[in-house]
């Protein structure tokens, strides 16, 4: 078929692959600028505007620290962070991107309904405005009539060429999105014909994770997200430890790896993975040069709170929330909030109500300001944190 050859045309593009190296390892500038190189030496390839829109989306959820698991799991769902602010000029390479796939991909569909290429570039472009629709806009049911219109035009893919494995991934996907709705969203006009099912979602992605070529990564990406949400950290951790060797410039492997351990109850694994990521910030190593040395302490200060240990996480989360201008807004205000949590354990009231007042000016509108608000009138008790870590 059509769909393999072009698309692995197009993944064996030098410029494609060190966009794709930059991008696994969180060297968003330098993954954008491989992908602008890419489009200008072939115009008229629609999958090259959705790399370069994909590497656009990827940065802006990366600076809101939206890369974490720990954003999508129950316990901080997406569905009440702050929208995401993308930069005048992102918005517009984002939406040009993809404005610019949909116009070649139509333009060739017009001439050959049957164009795989085509038909898969538009599902992937139509797939990550849904993802910007939904984290950027907070446009729900733009965001689920975009995937959901992705996932139509995969399906069509595998119908003209059932061994393509990667055109399932958002096959699947969208069974564990659409399995994971309430059963209101799932009656929507344009869900009609899919009732969602998560664990055959999972088991699609696990196909493409397996014997993918082009999303073969993102899979097992996917993968790790869910084994988190769905608290199998065991199964997790065996998947950062693989991302780590193949991408070991990506610190949020480490932190992610931290919190499995964590999750696991293995207090010295977690440790020591934070360990590691000091080493390699120390040394200088190429993509933790640039770390925030107040980001390790806060994973470390928020280790210690989960462990039960206030008086051990209090130190670091000190460390972390005196330059938290530095850190990400979503551990920002995480570590303020933490910081008071820590005090109202300990008694210590009077500085427990000043650092959620903290977490409150540094990003109101938050669902930990939100959290804050309600512990100034109300100490943060041991029954509660045993609630929501339960």
């Amino acid at each position: 078929m059509i769909l393999p050859a072009l698309l692995l045309a197009v993944a064996l593009d030098p410029l494609v692959q060190t966009g794709y190296d930059h991008f696994y390892n969180l060297e968003f500038p330098q993954a954008i600028t491989s992908f602008q190189q890419a489009v200008q030496s072939a115009p008229d390839d629609p999958a090259r505007y959705d790399h370069l829109a994909q590497a656009v989306l990827f940065q802006i959820m990366f600076r809101a620290g939206a890369l974490e698991t720990e954003m999508v799991t129950g316990g901080n769902p997406f569905l009440r962070r702050p929208k995401m602010e993308p930069t005048p000029e992102e918005q517009k390479l984002f939406t040009d991107s993809i404005n610019t796939s949909l116009r070649l991909c139509r333009e060739a569909l017009a001439k050959d309904p049957k164009d795989s290429h085509a038909l898969y570039s538009e599902g992937s472009a139509l797939g990550f405005r849904g993802m910007y629709n939904f984290l950027v806009r907070k446009a729900w049911l733009d965001a689920l009539r975009d995937v959901t219109a992705a996932r139509k035009l995969h399906n069509r893919v595998t119908e003209l060429d059932p061994t393509n494995i990667d055109a399932r991934m958002m096959q699947g996907f969208h069974e564990y999105v659409i399995g994971s709705l309430s059963w209101h969203y799932r009656a929507l006009g344009f869900l009609a014909g899919f009732r969602g099912d998560r664990d055959e979602g999972v088991r699609i992605v696990r196909l493409v994770a397996q014997k993918g070529d082009l999303n073969k990564v993102d899979a097992q990406i996917l993968l790790g997200v869910v084994a988190r949400r769905e608290r199998r950290p065991q199964d997790a951790i065996s998947i950062c430890e693989s991302l780590h060797k193949r991408f070991p410039r990506n610190f949020l492997v480490l932190f992610e790896l931290s919190q499995m351990y964590a999750d696991l109850g293995d207090k010295a694994k977690a440790l020591t993975a934070l360990d590691r990521v000091e080493e390699l910030k120390k040394a200088g190593s190429p993509g933790f040069k640039f770390l925030p040395y107040e980001r390790i302490e806060f994973a470390r200060g928020n280790l210690l709170f989960w462990y039960d240990e206030p008086d051990a996480a209090i130190g670091h989360l000190r460390t972390a929330t005196a330059k938290a201008q530095v850190l990400d807004p979503n551990s920002g205000v995480t570590a303020w909030l933490r910081l008071g949590q820590c005090f109202d354990l300990l008694g210590r009231r009077t500085e427990a109500r000043s650092a959620y007042h903290a977490a409150i000016e540094y990003s109101p509108t938050s669902e930990e300001a939100r959290f804050a608000r309600k512990y100034l009138s109300k100490a943060f008790t041991q029954a509660e944190k045993r609630e929501i870590s339960s």
